[in-house]
């Protein structure tokens, strides 16, 4: 049996059935439109894990985005407010307040070049108020002979005026001129220094100034070395050696833990291949000078070198080629190759027996040591200011290295005489001066006791050392 119901239900079944397959066809084709080369519509591990990524990275941003563009609102009633008051603090104690004051204070080293007038035209202060405190007692003494590295302070408070102004008088003393209208008030300050005494040792090494400067000892202390204690008995030239020793004996000055000067040369010795030299100090019949262990004077009659450092170009020899002569004769003094108006030292204390140019020579002068010794001085440049007659004292200058006369170059010719005969000047032997006795030996022995066990000591600590074949630096005690 037919009925009106059954086309129209299969009409819509049917349309529905076309429907689903067209939204599929719609579906398919717009994936695969999309999709990858050789993508076959069906979803992988990978494109689900690329889709997560996506969907977690897109929530962010839909989060985020509204705070951003969100307006700020102002606080709720509720919350608390934030209010500022300023508030009275206690007065500082008058230490502090010293301290605040102390702060003002602009420290100047004085460098090389600048004078008192140029520092103070740099801070800007009135050359009336730098007379004003020159005007007082002593101050101009000290102040217009500034030396590289005196310290001068000023007391500047923030309105720029100059409030006080400091020196150091000496070491011990420091000035302080403070500014009350316009008056000059004077307070000197005690600076005590605490003195030390102390033992330098080392080696030689490859230079003697460069080694004992690392170890402490001040240029002055080492020019006592050289030029004064041993230069009578030690060649620095020729005799010594890198691994020679020396240790020495002196007084250092310190103040607020810094070290700022150092005292002369209390005792000293110096050990050339083997040979131990020793020189101390010791003041006898008002006169101070170094002696050897056993009360000996160490300074002699005669220095060996008129020029100290110099090289010897021509020795002492009875026969030797004359350079413009050309003739074998003797050669009976020694030649210094030094350059042109390098000073020419006394070889000893003397008379002035002549002055001027004597032929070969060249300007010359003769010296006369008394009991039959005289020395020679030749090829001069220019002399000294010592005339024919008058006294010298040994070391002082007597004229400078020249080429005049028959010269190839500028050196002193040197001659040393005894009773008209010449001898060589480094290896006669002179009269040893004669040592301290009775009171004045045991006074000696009594006070230089002390500086000899102290080098003893940090001689004894350096060699047991050495024993244990330890390489370790010299020591200062």
């Amino acid at each position: 049996m037919h009925t009106s119901d059954g086309p129209q239900t299969e009409s819509r079944s049917g349309r529905r059935a076309r429907l689903a397959k067209l939204r599929e066809a719609i579906l398919r084709r717009k994936v695969l439109a999309h999709a990858p080369a050789g993508f076959d519509g069906r979803w992988t591990r990978r494109h689900w894990a690329h889709a997560s990524v996506f969907a977690t990275l897109g929530a962010l941003v839909a989060a985020l985005v509204p705070g951003f563009s969100a307006p700020t609102t102002p606080s709720a009633p509720g919350h608390a407010s934030i209010a500022t008051f300023a508030l009275a603090l206690p007065a500082l104690p008058k230490s502090q307040r010293r301290a605040a004051h102390e702060n003002d204070w602009q420290v100047v080293t004085v460098q090389q070049g600048q004078t008192l007038g140029g520092l103070f035209e740099e801070f800007g202060i009135p050359a009336s108020v730098l007379h004003k405190l020159l005007a007082q007692p002593g101050a101009k003494d000290a102040l217009t002979r500034l030396r590289p590295g005196a310290e001068l302070g000023f007391d500047m408070p923030a309105e720029g005026r100059l409030r006080a102004f400091r020196y150091d008088r000496d070491d011990t003393h420091r000035v302080e001129l403070t500014l009350v209208g316009d008056e000059v008030r004077e307070k000197v300050i005690e600076r005590p220094l605490e003195t030390r005494t102390a033992v330098i040792s080392g080696e030689v090494g490859k230079s003697l100034f460069w080694s004992a400067r690392r170890l402490g000892l001040s240029g002055k202390a080492i020019n006592q070395l050289t030029d004064e204690i041993f230069k009578y008995d030690i060649d620095f030239n020729e005799d010594v050696v890198a691994t020679d020793r020396f240790s020495v004996v002196v007084d250092q000055y310190w103040r607020d833990g810094e070290l700022v000067g150092t005292g002369p040369v209390q005792a000293a010795t110096f050990t050339v291949r083997g040979k131990l030299y020793s020189g101390f100090r010791f003041e006898h019949d008002g006169k101070t000078q170094y002696y050897t262990a056993d009360g000996r004077p160490l300074k002699r009659g005669f220095i060996r070198m008129p020029i100290p450092y110099a090289r010897i170009t021509s020795g002492f020899s009875k026969a030797r080629k004359h350079p413009i002569l050309g003739r074998v004769r003797a050669h009976q003094g020694i030649d210094y190759g030094a350059s042109t108006g390098t000073p020419i030292h006394a070889a000893g204390d003397a008379r002035v027996a002549f002055v001027g140019w004597k032929g070969g020579y060249g300007r010359a002068v003769i010296l006369d040591h008394g009991r039959g010794y005289t020395t020679l001085y030749a090829h001069m440049s220019r002399f000294g200011k010592e005339k024919v007659g008058q006294r010298v004292q040994q070391g002082e200058v007597i004229g400078y290295v020249g080429s005049s006369g028959l010269a190839t170059g500028p050196h002193l010719h040197y001659e040393f005489r005894v009773n008209g005969v010449h001898r060589n000047p480094l290896s006669v032997t002179m009269p040893p001066p004669e040592p301290l006795k009775g009171a004045a030996l045991a006074e000696f022995r009594a006070q230089t006791s002390n500086a000899l066990a102290r080098i003893r000591r940090v001689e004894n600590v350096i060699y047991a050392d050495a024993s244990e074949h330890k390489p370790r630096p010299a020591k200062q005690a």
